[in-house]
């Protein structure tokens, strides 16, 4: 333990290199030889089969750009190759030819900006895409459905940018149209990075319409002709922009009779509210606005939107996965069978971790010595309870500041040791943006409580936080050996 906990020290006060925002010239993979993807392969059904253990329910993505009747799995090639495999309904891309010839068009395409495609399959009546798997959902799920946080300014405008450079890149290697762009096409790699689905780059089959059903969202010129064209691609990028100022996916229509009556500060997220300059916000309404012209040829082309984004982004050399407030790294910790606490800290999501620390109370201080003087009787030790019995009340009204005093006078009182309060106090850190004290805390619980599962998962929940994701999936391992040893024992 003594190890761990200098360890973990030290690391709180060395530097990361944190990434910059990639130049448009720098994004492709070619010369980044550990990143390179294989070339583009033809797989077997019987490969995939078993990467996906048989098309499990179990892998099953539910939010990976794609709507029903196709499916998305995750699977795994090999150690530490997981894809994404998008099987077809029976009735799409009858013509294996026509298939075979997209997708190899498709995965020609190589860029950090795409959830690139890999291979395919095309065995009998079977048609499969494979793709780069993206661990950490999608837009839509962030923006709409967020959890811990809501995306904050400064990411807001690089997947803004990012989706640009995309359709940028895509438009010079002679594949400008995308269909049915919208949130849930946008996904997030290991690094937290917003990468466009490779999938919507297919020509259209017979799986779908290109454009979703919701009319209020379509290009007028679709409706029109049924055809996609550059210009509509651009304004589904519009519809994608509103997404991003206003947290929630409002009509085209409505958000152009706002902008036009100057309103449009009734389009921001109030969750945005003094994170963003008046400047920068009309500048991106401004754009949004253009992309949203009904006559195409009003409507900017992508290295324009690359042009007048980049001169917007912010906190440039801040990582996209600390932005985000995500664990960061690969897979493998799928590999562990986690306890819902154990999962709850692997994917940071605090808001779970409140409920079930709520919900355990203080059943594991159960043995834990206390020694306690002659203080109990006298005015201290009660002002010392009150404090704790104050702080349960805070950290059950999610008031996390004034959780964190009462605990700290209680912690201090000195007069009796609570590993859960540490537990408490930890989460209140982590609510409050405060990953280093909540580490501390942490490790104090395992002082208290050395074979506690709920120590070494806030831990690595921590760790995850500060972007030491080895220390913290070997923590998460730690935790999850102690839960299993204890079920053994019982």
């Amino acid at each position: 333990m003594g190890a761990r906990c200098s360890k973990f020290s030290l690391c709180w006060w060395h530097s990361r290199l944190k990434p910059t925002v990639l130049e448009s010239s720098d994004l492709e993979n070619e010369a980044n030889d550990h990143n390179a993807l294989p070339g583009f392969t033809e797989f077997s059904f019987e490969r995939l089969s078993i990467a996906t253990s048989g098309f499990s329910v179990d892998n099953i993505v539910s939010e990976h750009g794609e709507k029903a009747p196709n499916v998305v799995y995750r699977g795994r090639l090999d150690k530490d190759r997981w894809i994404a495999v998008k099987r077809f309904n029976n009735s799409a891309w009858p013509d294996a030819r026509q298939f075979l010839e997209e997708a190899r068009l498709v995965g020609q395409l190589r860029n950090e900006r795409l959830a690139n495609l890999i291979g395919c399959c095309c065995d009998e009546d079977e048609r499969l895409l494979v793709a780069e798997f993206m661990p950490n959902e999608t837009l839509a799920k962030h923006l709409f459905h967020w959890d811990n946080q809501p995306m904050k300014w400064a990411m807001r405008l690089r997947v803004a940018l990012y989706l640009a450079e995309a359709l940028e890149y895509c438009g010079s290697k002679g594949r400008a149209l995308y269909h049915d762009l919208n949130g849930y096409r946008v996904l997030f790699d290991q690094d937290g990075n917003p990468r466009l689905s490779c999938f919507g780059l297919m020509k259209n089959s017979r799986d779908g319409k290109s454009y979703s059903t919701n009319l209020a969202f379509t290009p007028p010129e679709f409706l029109r002709t049924g055809r996609v064209t550059p210009e509509s691609v651009v304004y589904s990028f519009g519809t994608i922009l509103l997404d991003l100022l206003s947290g929630k996916h409002i009509p085209p229509s409505h958000a152009l009779d706002l902008i036009r009556g100057k309103n449009f500060l009734m389009l921001m997220d109030s969750c945005l509210e003094g994170h963003f300059s008046t400047d920068d916000g009309t500048e991106l309404v401004r754009l949004a606005s253009r992309c949203l012209q009904y006559e195409p040829r009003e409507r900017p082309y992508a290295k324009s939107l690359v042009t007048v984004l980049t001169s917007l982004q912010k906190e440039t050399e801040v990582p996209s996965y600390v932005l985000m407030g995500i664990s960061h790294g690969t897979v493998p910790l799928a590999e562990l069978s986690l306890t819902p606490l154990g999962e709850a800290c692997s994917r940071l999501d605090l808001t779970a971790i409140h409920a079930i620390l709520e919900k355990v109370g203080y059943k594991d201080d159960d043995g834990v010595a206390n020694e306690l003087s002659f203080q109990m009787w006298t005015n201290h030790m009660q002002e010392t309870l009150d404090s704790k019995k104050q702080g349960d009340s805070a950290f059950r009204a999610k008031d996390y500041a004034t959780a964190i005093d009462c605990y700290t006078t209680f912690i201090e009182g000195g007069s009796m040791v609570s590993p859960t309060v540490f537990a408490r106090r930890c989460l209140s850190y982590l609510m409050t943006d405060m990953p280093q004290e909540a580490l501390g805390d942490a490790m104090q619980a395992q002082v208290v409580s050395p074979d506690w599962p709920t120590a070494f998962y806030l831990q690595a929940a921590a760790l995850f936080r500060l972007g030491m994701d080895n220390d913290a999936q070997e923590t998460l391992r730690d935790g999850t050996n102690l839960e299993a040893k204890k079920k053994s024992r019982n």
